[in-house]
Parts: C-alpha cells; structure tokens; sequence
C-alpha cells in the first residue's frame, strides 16, 4: 500500500470508528467532568514517546508502555479532527497569555518526549498532512552519542539508530509546525539517592556520594542542574539552529527550585506529567500534560483531555498505616529483609496508598526524639524513609504519605527551644498528653518548617499525614507565645479569664483549631518546595466529629478539617474509645460515624475511616473476624476511603487474606488514561539491591 493511501485509509478508518461509537460516547461523558470552557485560554496537552510499525512485537523485544503503533497514532490524530480538537502551538498559547490572539475552541498541545527516530520517520510525516504542529522534546546525551554505538537507556544500552540524527532535526526545525525543547542533557537517568543506593530522578534528587557519605548541597545541586539545561540548550541550538525556551522535566519530576533554574537557563517555560487542564490559574512554569499509553485507543483519549486537576475529584483511598520502627534493625541485612518483607505484603494487598512514618517512635508515646530522613535539629536513627519509600513507590505502586508529628519533637537539651512547649492553665507540660512544642512560638514554628523542608528535599513521596499530636485541650496553651497570640487576638491573655467565659471560649477554641491548620499548611508549604503536587491528610479523634461541642477539648473540628486537607484520616477506633464492650455496641458506634460523614458536605468524599488493629490496652491484636465486620460495615453505610493501623507485616497481622478483601484496590481501577505514571519510555536504572 502506498503511503498516501495508508494515511487516507487510517483517517477513514478512525473517523468510521468514530461514527459507530458516537452513540455510546454520551454514556461515557457522563462519568467525566464537564468539557473545558471555550476562554480562548485554557488548553490541554498530549506527552506521547516512541511511535513504532508494530508495537506490540517491538514491546516484547524492548518493554514501553508508552510507545504507540503507528495506527494507534494516525487514528487518535484522526479522532482530535473529527472530535474537534484543535492541535495548537506553543507559540499561540504564549500569545494568547501574553494578551494576543485567543486560541481556538478544544485546543490541545501535542509533545513527543526523548528524540526517538520515529519523530522524524513517522510522526513529522504525519504532523505535515495534518498540518499539525508539535513540541519534540530531546535529550542532547543520547543524540551526541556517535552512529553505530550504544546509548545509555535505562538499564539496557539501546542502538543509536533508535534515535533522531542531528541533521534530521535540522530538517525538522525549518518547519513552522516543529518546536523543540530540552529533555535535559544527562537527567534522564537516575543518580545515587540514598546510602542503600537507589537511583532516583536526577533533576530533583540531592546526590548521595558513598565516599563522603554526604548528601549534595542546595547550592551543588542547583549548579548540577542549571550546568546540565544550559548545555542542553547550547547544544539543541547549534545542531538545529533553533531556538529552545522550554523544558520538559525527564519523569515528569520538577521542584520550584529547578524551575528557578530553568529560567535563569533561558527556559521560563516547562512542561510535567501532572494531570488536567492547563486553566489561566496554571501557569506556564508548570504546563499539565496528559501521558499516553500503547494500549489506548483513539476514543480513550476523551479521558485525558476532560480529565480534572489531581485533587478535584478524590480516588477511592484505601491505605495501609505502617511503623517503620518494624522495619528499622541495626543489622542492615535484617533492616532489608523486613523491608522486603512490608513490600512484598504491600504489593500483594495492592492499597492506594500507605501512611509510613518518618520519625522514629520506640516507646509509643508519639513523640519524635529521632527521625528516619537527615535533618537540622533531631538525631537520625536511620537514614531509612527515603529509600522505603522509594521501594514501595516503584516495587508496590503505591502512594506514600510520610506521617509525621506537628508538634510532639522531643528536641536534645541542648536547643534552645527544647522548653518552649505546650503549658496548661497552671504553667506545666501535661503529664497525660503528647510532650509538644508550642505552635504559638514563632521561633518553634521555624524549627519545625525545617524539619519538614529537610525531609522534603530528601525524600519522593506524594503526601503528608499529620500526627494526631496537632490538639490543644481546653486547659492549654498557657505559654507565653501562646498568650501574646491570644492578645493578637483581641482576647484576654490569661487562660482563666477564657475558660470562665462561655463565649470567650468558644472563640478561643476556634481560634486555636485554625491556628493549628494555618500551622500545618505552613509545613504542607515548606514541602511542597521539593514535592509540588502533594496530597495531605490529618489524623482526628473521633469524639470532636460525633460531638462539635468537643472541638474546645481537642481544637479539631471535622469541617474545618475537610476543607483544608485532601482527606481527614478519622480514628474510628472504638477499642481505642472504649466503645467496644460488646460487638453490637462497637456497630452502632461505627454506625454513627458513618452517618455523621455521610450528612457532612465532602464527609464521605474526604474521610478515610482507620480502624484499629490493635488494642493497646491488652497489647493484643484486634481479630480478623472483628475488622471484617466492621470493614463491611462501613462499606454498606457508603463509606469509601478505609484503611487501619497498625500493620504488623512482621507477623501477618491482620491477616493478609482479610486486608486485600477489605483495601485491595485492583478491583476498582477505572481503565483510564494515563495508565502508567511513568513520564518517559527510558526505565531509572534501579541500581542496589530491590
């Protein structure tokens, strides 16, 4: 078949596709959020890689979820025109922020990651029938490397054929339908992360140098990473002569400190692999891209481009609460044989997600002393959560949220902060609560905001669960920050004179619960520095969601909580409660927990139920007969997040049967785009032992 016919074969045969599926795509609409205003702003965007003749043999020699037929492509260039989708460039969606032309109706910018030789082949042929413009992302390493030798891909050298020469690039940058961008010149691997020796996205990982045993510094991390841009450009403009402004982050893995390099390299504008539309909110430092996957055919395609932002619709969460104090072992053998054996138990259950702790906590009294990640202020027991999770992210495909206090660190004697703490009406630390430092005191709010960031900048991972520490009872704080506040207030500073006035009370106790979520947003920020796109949640006790009068006890409150947190982890713990005397008195009070979410605006949408797995009291394990029930329970009241704590993966408790019928999530996996979180075709080499 002639080429020429092959292309008008292709485009008859996804527009027939089309019309017989256009009575079903209604159906399908409606589990999608409405389609993106026409603003002549908002835009959405494709992030496609290697595009081969027959992909699915070509994936048996060389695994890629990404890669696409050749077909595949031709139909979903197809279905965008008959769909009404409007290919844009970058240079219509600059000017039309910067004031100029607004863009069309449907506009979507198409990308193609890596610099295979399938953009020149196969794509630019394409693009030039159907006067499509494209964004060719490369990675100058690989295009360097001389004809006939290997190129460094993942853990498997790769022929150098496999990717574009750099007078094919000439030619395709003297078309006005060709942009290129930089894919970084070596950041497309992974380099040493941790001391066990993880290699993770080069871009926003502080090397580890095992001579030293030392961690990269900011100031030698950045100069890494803007040598490495710079380079790139240089290179891409010499070979092409074309002009590079953008960035596309290898992995889809960026910071705000990089991106600040970015644009001191001459790049103001990147591109991820964080999902949804591109709105005016969003701006062009951080461009949303929509991955595909071999296995999706032009139609799936309506799922990416009406896709939310991460964040406006909540997936189901089911989560796994684990102790990494199980893990933790002086012997570094036995350390990673249990943490062999939490992963091997994780992927097997298949969660969403796992809250793991990022402090250590021997005694169980919940105060941090010790903390798993290199930081300012604390001794570390171990340099152990970067590299667990790391593991269970790219082993288990799991989301990690790092659980830490807010307030309860135990700092050395001596700081001197170590006794600025929480202080009761008679000016004492409460002995039957949590040892914490004072959120009033701005100097503890700093110190705390750095152990944050350093955890941060150390570690990858998708969340944060804030401790139940973050309370204040209705007796406390009487610390001198604490009062100045209230005076800031407009209220008495002295405790006394607040408790005996019913009204003044109430303000009080409203006070103290935003000043605790303003606190831990303040952290969520600090963080977000090194990890944009981080989920966050908050552990609560349940007696302030079942009685709001009780929100002057603890200074937590069930609706503030949903709207400030991507999820309230509920401790709907009745052992804990000591509503379990009888199994129907522990029903009914679950019963009511549930209810209470359910006549909550966003209550089931933003709620994990944790269930305890231990009673503490005894020291014994809650049965698997009684997690079932309750398990079921809740899921017949409408509840959707579920999880418990604590996993005991050393001892199979709960047992692993019971957990995967309760949290497994594989059953209800939408088949939706993107279906790998992957943002390059290229693997990280895994290095160190898995």
């Amino acid at each position: 078949m002639k080429r020429t016919s092959f292309f008008l074969y292709q485009w008859l045969r996804a527009v027939l596709f089309g019309l017989l599926l256009a009575p079903l795509w209604p159906a399908s609409a409606q589990r999608l959020p409405a389609a993106d205003p026409v603003n002549g702003a908002d835009f959405r965007v494709i992030a496609f890689h290697d595009v081969r003749s027959n992909v699915r043999a070509s994936f048996e020699a060389a695994p890629d979820d990404t890669a696409l037929d050749e077909r595949t492509l031709t139909e979903v260039f197809a279905w965008l025109q008959y769909s009404g989708y409007r290919p844009v460039s970058l240079q219509q969606i600059t000017e039309s922020r910067s004031g100029g032309k607004p863009l069309p109706p449907k506009p979507v910018l198409l990308t193609f990651d890596d610099g295979y030789r399938s953009a020149y082949t196969k794509v630019f042929p394409l693009l030039q029938r159907f006067d499509y413009p494209a964004v060719f992302a490369l990675v100058t390493s690989w295009l360097e490397v001389p004809e006939g030798q290997l190129v460094p891909w993942g853990d498997k050298p790769v022929p150098r054929e496999n990717f574009l020469l750099w007078s094919e690039a000439a030619e395709m940058a003297r078309s006005p339908l060709v942009e290129f961008a930089t894919h970084t010149h070596e950041m497309h691997t992974g380099i040493q992360g941790n001391p066990q020796g993880n290699l993770m996205p080069a871009a926003v990982t502080h090397r580890y140098d095992p001579e030293t045993g030392r961690y990269e510094s900011d100031a030698a991390y950045l100069h890494r990473v803007e040598a490495d841009l710079r380079r790139s450009r240089a290179l891409i403009e010499a070979r092409t002569g074309a002009k590079v402004r953008a960035t596309v982050w290898p992995y889809g893995a960026y910071n705000a400190p990089v991106i600040d390099a970015s644009v001191r390299a001459g790049m103001p504008i990147t591109l991820t692999l964080d999902a949804g539309p591109n709105t005016l909110g969003v701006p062009l430092t951080r461009i949303r891209r929509g991955l595909a996957t071999y296995d999706a055919s032009a139609p799936d395609y309506v799922h990416m481009l009406r896709s939310p932002a991460g964040g406006e619709v909540r997936p189901i969460n089911r989560v796994m609460h684990v102790d990494l104090d199980y893990v933790y072992d002086p012997d570094p053998a036995r350390q990673e044989q249990n943490l062999s054996a939490l992963i091997e138990r994780v992927a097997a259950v298949r969660p969403r997600s796992v809250f793991l702790q990022a402090y250590a906590d021997p005694d169980g009294d919940g105060v941090a002393s010790e903390l798993y990640f290199p930081n300012r202020y604390l001794p570390m027991r171990s340099d152990l959560f970067a590299r667990a999770a790391w593991q269970l992210r790219t082993r288990a495909r799991v989301k990690v949220y790092a659980w830490m206090p807010v307030t309860a660190f135990r700092l050395p004697a001596s700081n001197p902060l170590a006794t600025r703490t929480v202080r009761s009406v008679n000016g004492q630390a409460p002995a039957d609560r949590y040892h914490r430092l004072s959120p009033f005191d701005p100097e503890v709010r700093g110190l705390v905001g750095d152990i944050y960031e350093d955890l941060g900048r150390h570690a990858d991972f998708a969340g944060l669960l804030f401790h139940d520490d973050a309370m204040l009872s209705d007796d406390e704080d009487a610390s001198s920050a604490a009062l100045e506040a209230y005076r800031s207030w407009g209220m008495p500073a002295d405790v006394t004179t607040l408790r005996a006035d019913p009204m003044l009370m109430q303000r009080w106790s409203t006070a103290k619960t935003r000043h605790l979520i303003d606190f831990t947003k303040e952290l969520a920020a600090r963080v977000r520095v090194w990890r944009p796109g981080l989920e966050t949640a908050r552990n609560l006790y349940a007696r302030p969601v079942l009685e709001p009068a009780a929100e002057q006890w603890f200074a937590q409150n069930y609706e503030a909580s949903l709207a400030a947190y991507d999820y309230v982890g509920l401790m709907a713990m009745p052992r804990m409660e000591q509503e379990a005397r009888t199994a129907a008195e522990s029903d009914a009070w679950l019963s009511r927990l549930a209810r209470r979410a359910a006549d909550t605006p966003r209550g089931l949408d933003g709620t994990v139920f944790e269930l305890q797995a231990r009673d503490w009291r005894t020291g014994e394990p809650v049965s698997d007969e009684e997690l079932t029930r309750q398990w079921t329970l809740l899921q017949r009241a409408g509840v959707r997040h579920l999880g418990y704590y604590p996993d005991d993966f050393l001892n199979n408790q709960p047992s692993l049967d019971t957990v995967r019928r309760a949290i497994s999530v594989r059953s209800l996996l939408p088949r939706t785009l993107p279906r790998s979180a992957r943002a390059s075709t290229a693997p990280l080499a895994t290095g160190a032992p898995q």
